[in-house]
């Protein structure tokens, strides 16, 4: 429970680790560790080398994951992101920070929690110059570990009250951290249940749809739909031959746009790129409650390369591209 003597006692180390891993994307408290080293700086750590060690540690971190993004790409966003309730929400709402103010975004995403993590993979993934990211992260987490530390620092005896006031309740604040963990469990297992009236959804293998396709008669309508996102659009990007844009940001517009397509003959293929063909199950969910007939591509346009499916670049009435830094 006393976090600061926690600190003080294991030293300038723990505080180094804690601010290195958190860096790296682990689900570690960086303000509340800098903080408590703050606080603990009155007596037992000293400022000078307190906040040059702080910042070495959470500029190591994200310089990891930088490379980590510019050597995987959007692989590595997944990943991160793949415990989240929401992959795609995950991706996309860090991608927009990054499409809305470009570079800048790194001088204040350590105060943005999800971001914090995403913005050193997504500065390498969107190919920014290594200098330009370590003069632009420098200042920004320079600005974050000095505001918390020198807060600790001057507010040490307030902070100790409350250390000392949460040791006292003990066992309660345990039962309420239980609770709040128990409160995350229940929100997962809700979004399990709901996503699982998604596995309903008739689903279709790549090379089944490539033989389906090559069989077609002339009186057979076939739709392929492209629901990925926009911020995966960037020159020199492809997309299933013939399929149309179908945007899932706005699917109340694009389901009036497809009404034509909506009769019982009409066969309709969706595909994307994220975890799980997400995006593409709650498309065709919608679509299925306007009694339209549709089928998941399993594995998204990635399935279709292996399967040596046909290819097209994208029209560039529907790039939305990406900031590049190079």
């Amino acid at each position: 429970m006393d976090v600061i003597g926690f600190v003080a006692h294991h030293g300038y180390a723990v505080v180094a680790l804690i601010l290195f891993l958190a860096a790296a994307g682990l689900p570690l408290p960086t303000t509340l560790t800098l903080l408590a080293a703050g606080a603990a700086a009155h007596h037992d750590l000293r400022l000078e080398f307190l906040l040059p060690l702080a910042w070495f540690a959470t500029l190591s971190g994200d310089t990891l994951l930088y490379f980590g993004g510019r050597h995987t790409g959007w692989w590595l966003l997944a990943f991160m992101c793949r415990l989240s309730m929401n992959p795609e929400g995950c991706m996309f709402s860090s991608s927009a920070y990054f499409y809305r103010r470009g570079a800048r975004t790194l001088l204040f995403s350590k105060w943005i929690p999800g971001l914090a993590a995403m913005a050193a993979p997504l500065a390498g993934s969107l190919n920014m110059r290594f200098w330009r990211f370590l003069r632009l992260d420098s200042a920004g987490v320079s600005g974050f570990v000095i505001a918390w530390v020198l807060a600790g620092y001057l507010f040490a005896s307030f902070i100790r009250d409350i250390a000392a006031w949460v040791e006292r309740l003990g066992h309660a604040v345990l039962f309420l951290g239980a609770l709040l963990l128990i409160g995350y469990a229940t929100a997962i297992l809700v979004f399990t249940i709901k996503a699982r009236k998604y596995e309903k959804i008739s689903k279709i293998s790549a090379t089944s749809l490539k033989q389906r396709l090559e069989q077609l008669t002339p009186d057979t309508v076939v739709v392929i739909a492209d629901v990925r996102s926009h911020n995966y659009y960037d020159p020199g990007m492809l997309r299933i031959k013939n399929s149309i844009r179908v945007e899932p940001t706005r699917l109340k517009e694009e389901l009036e746009a497809l009404r034509e397509f909506m009769a019982p003959e009409c066969e309709i293929y969706l595909y994307c790129s994220c975890i799980r063909d997400t995006t593409s199950k709650r498309v065709a969910h919608m679509l299925e409650q306007e009694n339209c007939r549709t089928s998941v591509i399993e594995g998204g346009i990635k399935a279709w390369i292996r399967a040596g499916g046909e290819l097209e670049g994208i029209p560039a009435a529907d790039i939305q591209h990406l900031p590049r830094f190079e």
